[in-house]
């Protein structure tokens, strides 16, 4: 298996933690104190280091953790502590690959070392060039993740001409996708599934397409990790279920509409269902509805459900295709890894349609039982970024006040309201007065048609002044409107109110001013009428 030095001045864990690796197949060195793990370290470099952090001083712990990073950068370092607080916001908190806490079960242990130390990481010096090739070697069959820090410098998602780079990923000369370094000349982890890997040295190449990219913009690579997923992993049914996205063919090369993040939820009935974020649509809803009636530009589409068996691997699944329609997955598969395409400017998929550039997104785990799927966002803030770059590139803003077609102001001019509905024939509108004025702003702009209708958790906008301040909301209002030819009778249930923020001037989200203490519903609200919520 894997060469493990085992760090720890309790003699007792120490002989504990070396049987239980020496009995999962590890090669073992125990050390009792710093003095001892350095002298090992000298004559042979373990895979992986698994240490306490007070040996007996947290001093001590952390001048274990530099000597290890500046003599072999390669290895990985696991702390296993009872005092965490003892490395937060250190230097060093940085520079080890994972932090456990103590009491930790055996089980859980084993997995990480297994995870940790069976893969290598690559690490590669700072130079622009087109080509990365990295090798490494499996132990056991798993499915892997790459995990790669890359930037682009000089690439900026809002100027034409200077939007991106496009990586072309390899693996062992065979599997090909893509990665859209949307991120431009910031570092960024991006992650992406590779499939699964069999036992031996494989290996993976990172190229900047020649086509695809903007002119004049490097690919610069300066870490990459493999992470595998085998059966016993709690996510091995996310990665390995996770579907392929060939692009839709009218984005390719134009830097629009991109797949920025794709997320899993585990629902009730066992099923696991994807959903992407793409950095905007540009088809479906118009830029002004998206605001109005989903309180964000980007486009979050669910693309995929599977209900695995108990093994992690089920047949029985479903996409969203054409007209919205949930229909059943008949097209082909990579393992158990679907091959989906956009195939329409909202960006519904379908299993039978291919392009020439195709992603492998690496899915994050997302439990939305109590907020609306926009937290996913919240959770990623890159993604509110890019999709306000887009909207600058593409002449989707105007100046604040005006009406100009279906475009909007600056993001960051707008309040977000978060709420979870129960509407019946009804829509709702949420209004806003601001302290000095006798007049409420609309999220709807009188617009029936940009009314929510739909229930559960929901986000929506309200364009307000440039630099209005949360002190500055003297109250909101909700609206409940008749369901078009309907007779009125409906109502709007207002459950709750989850949140109330603005976008900084970096267009991320600020602190939440729905604080507790305020009225947070629930306000029934009869179609026709209006109910006013005092901020204060």
């Amino acid at each position: 298996m894997a060469r493990i030095l085992l760090v720890d001045d309790d003699k007792d864990q120490l002989e504990m933690r070396r049987l239980l690796l020496d009995q999962a197949g590890h090669e073992v060195q125990a050390a009792g104190s710093v003095e001892e793990a350095e002298r090992l370290l000298d004559v042979q470099t373990p895979k992986l280091v698994l240490m306490d952090l007070r040996l007996p001083r947290t001093e001590d712990g952390l001048t274990l953790i530099r000597r290890v990073r500046a003599s072999a950068p390669r290895v990985k370092i696991v702390v296993l502590s009872g005092y965490l607080p003892d490395l937060s916001n250190l230097p060093e908190e940085g520079m080890v690959d994972q932090v456990l806490s103590k009491p930790m079960r055996s089980e859980k242990l084993l997995r990480t070392i297994t995870r940790l130390a069976l893969f290598i990481v690559c690490l590669m010096p700072l130079r622009a060039q087109s080509v990365r090739t990295f090798a490494l070697q499996v132990e056991s069959p798993a499915e892997v993740v790459a995990e790669m820090d890359i930037s682009a410098s000089g690439a900026d998602w809002g100027r034409a001409g200077r939007e991106s780079v496009l990586v072309t990923m390899t693996v062992d000369e065979l599997r090909k996708q893509h990665l859209m370094l949307y991120a431009g000349g910031e570092r960024h982890v991006y992650r992406a599934w590779l499939g699964e890997l069999q036992p031996g040295a494989h290996t993976v190449k990172l190229e900047r397409h020649p086509d695809y990219s903007a002119r004049g913009i490097p690919l610069e690579v300066h870490r990459v990790n493999f992470r595998p997923y085998q059966p016993s992993d709690p996510d091995y049914a996310v990665i390995v279920n996770a579907p392929a996205l060939f692009a839709r063919t009218n984005t390719i090369g134009k830097f629009t509409d991109i797949p920025l993040l794709l997320y899993c939820e585990r629902l009730g009935d066992g099923s696991l269902r994807y959903t992407m974020i793409f950095s905007n649509e540009d088809g479906g809803t118009d830029t002004r509805g998206l605001m109005a009636r989903w309180g964000r530009t980007t486009d979050i589409e669910h693309i995929y459900q599977v209900w695995p068996d108990k093994s992690g691997k089920g047949p029985r699944a479903q996409i969203q295709t054409r007209d919205h329609k949930d229909v059943e997955f008949q097209g082909k598969r990579e393992g158990m890894h679907p091959l989906l395409a956009v195939v329409t400017d909202n960006n519904m998929v379908a299993g039978d349609s291919a392009s020439a550039v195709r992603y492998h997104l690496a899915p994050v785990v997302a439990d939305l039982g109590a907020a609306s799927r926009e937290k996913v966002m919240d959770e990623n803030l890159l993604t509110y970024v890019i999709s306000a770059r887009e909207l600058e590139r593409e002449g989707k803003l105007r100046k604040f006040g005006t009406v100009e077609g279906s475009k909007i102001s600056s993001p960051e001019n707008y309040l977000h309201v978060e709420m979870r509905l129960l509407n019946k024939e009804a829509r709702i509108a949420v209004l806003v007065r601001l302290q000095g004025e006798n007049f409420f702003r609309s999220s709807h702009s009188n617009m029936t048609e940009n009314a929510i209708e739909r229930s559960g958790w929901v986000r929506t906008t309200i364009e307000l002044p440039p630099a209005t301040q949360p002190g500055q909301v003297a109250e909101i209002a909700l609206q409940c409107l008749p369901e078009p030819k309907t007779d009125g009778s409906g109502s709007c249930r207002v459950e709750s109110i989850g949140k109330m923020f603005f976008l900084n001037s970096r267009q991320q989200p600020d602190e939440n001013f729905w604080r507790p203490g305020m009225d947070k519903g629930p306000w029934i609200i009869p179609a026709g009428h209006t109910r006013l919520v005092p901020v204060r």
